[in-house]
């Protein structure tokens, strides 16, 4: 009897296996409907018992190893000078390289901190891409963000592997316009995630940190995706290859004055951050100010179990098979894509796919916030939750004016450790669906309440096409 051809593995086996499990459940499209309209079709309001497959983000929903859980048990909860706080130091300490660690509940308060600390109200911040929180406490501390991203990671269809690099001449001229005193740092993103998480080159970050050396200018890094940048330096970068993620890593950091961090993410932690500096003085103020805003300097929000967990989550997120695993589970899904002609932002990032919503919803016009309508409409479709990273996410500029950036994007980020293939086709099959659907789709969403900031979070909308929210909407329902 003969054998039947081998099938080629289209992805390599995850390096876990799965001890515990959550339900999920896909409600009826009716069902979907109605939750999707009781939230003003803003898919960041739904219960997450109405989302089937959710993809908003890979912030605090990975699944934590029975390591993590373990180191749980033994956190110590003291108010001063937690065990676990001096674990957590060390870890960072280790493979980040930054002497001094604050920690924080998450990273957006260690953007707080960071900016309350450098800026002065009038001053200037120049980075490789905005990110919405980050960009928030800038401004709310007096400066004005510029972008000093490359052209090339604002073309959603460019093969440029490092879209994440910075624009030395254009960092140049803004230095040369506005004075290196008045900069008050360079906030520099690994991986940018509003890119659609693309990486930095290791040869680029020694440029702008020659940059900032002649300045003075200190840089600070946003290093809640470090990890799976090393991972794209060492597979992409002349060189690179026999280097370990780990080493690349740390010659990251070292490049760098400080760094922001959400252990949400690489960390795999469900809650947990830090800001880490090389300056002691820097480092005290910074121990004194987060007394104010988020609790002792020895755990900073946190409790002991949590700084638990991230001190192991930082161990495991070095290990070259998880990270390959992960970033393979979020090529795997890309790739699907891809070869079925749905237009995705390329090459495909770290954290997640980004479907381009311009290209998809090409009738819809601009002012209609079609990254929105596409995330609303997923939903809709199938359960699935994305998130809009486009001119909602944007938001105004300082004369009230809608911000539309050159790419409007629904993110579908995958949680490490949380999904399986089979998801992952689910949801390709649901994309693909939606696209070949999309010519019909001409009118998008309107506001009907917008808060005055991070409006993406709670705005709410009523749709201007009335069948594109009527079912039956999919075969997938």
């Amino acid at each position: 009897m003969s054998r039947p051809p081998s099938r080629k593995r289209s992805y390599t086996p995850e390096p876990w296996r799965i001890k515990t499990v959550e339900a999920i459940r896909l409600l009826p499209t009716d069902e979907r409907l109605r939750a999707l309209g009781a939230v003003g079709f803003n898919v960041s309001m739904l219960r997450s018992d109405d989302v089937f497959i959710d993809l908003y983000t890979d912030s605090g929903t990975n699944a934590m190893s029975d390591r993590q859980w373990a180191a749980m048990m033994i956190g110590d909860e003291a108010y001063s000078g937690a065990r676990s706080f001096y674990r957590l130091e060390e870890a960072i300490q280790r493979y980040y390289g930054y002497p001094h660690v604050i920690p924080t509940h998450q990273g957006r308060a260690a953007e707080n901190l960071i900016s309350r600390l450098l800026i002065r109200s009038g001053q200037h911040v120049f980075g490789n891409m905005y990110f919405t929180t980050t960009r928030l406490h800038q401004e709310l501390n007096g400066a004005t963000f510029h972008d000093v991203v490359i052209p090339e990671a604002h073309q959603s269809s460019s093969d440029h592997p490092f879209k994440g690099d910075v624009d030395i001449d254009h960092l140049r001229k803004l230095i040369a316009e506005f004075g290196a005193e008045d900069v008050a740092y360079l906030s520099i993103a690994a991986t940018v995630n509003m890119a659609g998480g693309q990486p930095i080159s290791l040869a680029n970050l020694r440029e702008v940190r020659a940059v900032a050396d002649e300045f003075g200018i200190p840089i600070i890094l946003d290093a809640a995706r470090a990890v799976e940048n090393a991972w794209f330096i060492q597979s992409r970068e002349e060189g690179m290859a026999g280097r370990s993620v780990a080493e690349i890593l740390f010659e990251i950091c070292s490049l760098t004055d400080g760094a922001v961090m959400s252990a949400k993410k690489d960390s795999y932690a469900n809650i947990g951050g830090w800001l880490a500096v090389r300056d002691p003085d820097l480092a005290d103020r910074a121990r004194n100010l987060v007394v104010v805003y988020e609790g002792l300097h020895t755990y900073g929000g946190m409790a002991g179990r949590d700084m638990e967990a991230v001190a192991q989550g930082i161990e495991e997120s070095v290990d070259e098979a998880n990270i390959t695993a992960r970033i393979g589970q979020v090529h795997y899904l890309g790739g699907r894509l891809l070869d079925s002609g749905v237009p995705v932002t390329t090459p495909i990032g770290g954290h997640g796919v980004y479907l381009d919503a311009n290209a998809i919803l090409p009738h819809v016009p601009e002012e209609e916030f079609r990254a929105q309508t596409l995330a609303a409409l997923l939903y809709a479709r199938a359960g699935i939750r994305g998130a809009e990273r486009g001119a909602v996410s944007a938001g105004r500029d300082a004369n009230g004016a809608n911000r539309f950036p050159e790419l409007e994007l629904v993110r579908l980020t995958i949680p490490r450790r949380a999904y399986t293939q089979s998801h992952m086709d689910y949801v390709a099959d649901a994309v693909i669906d939606l696209v070949a659907d999309a010519p019909r789709y001409r009118r998008g969403l309107a506001f009907t309440y917008e808060p005055d900031v991070l409006r993406f979070f709670q705005a709410r909308f009523e749709p201007l096409q009335a069948d594109a929210f009527a079912g039956p909407l999919t075969t997938t329902q």
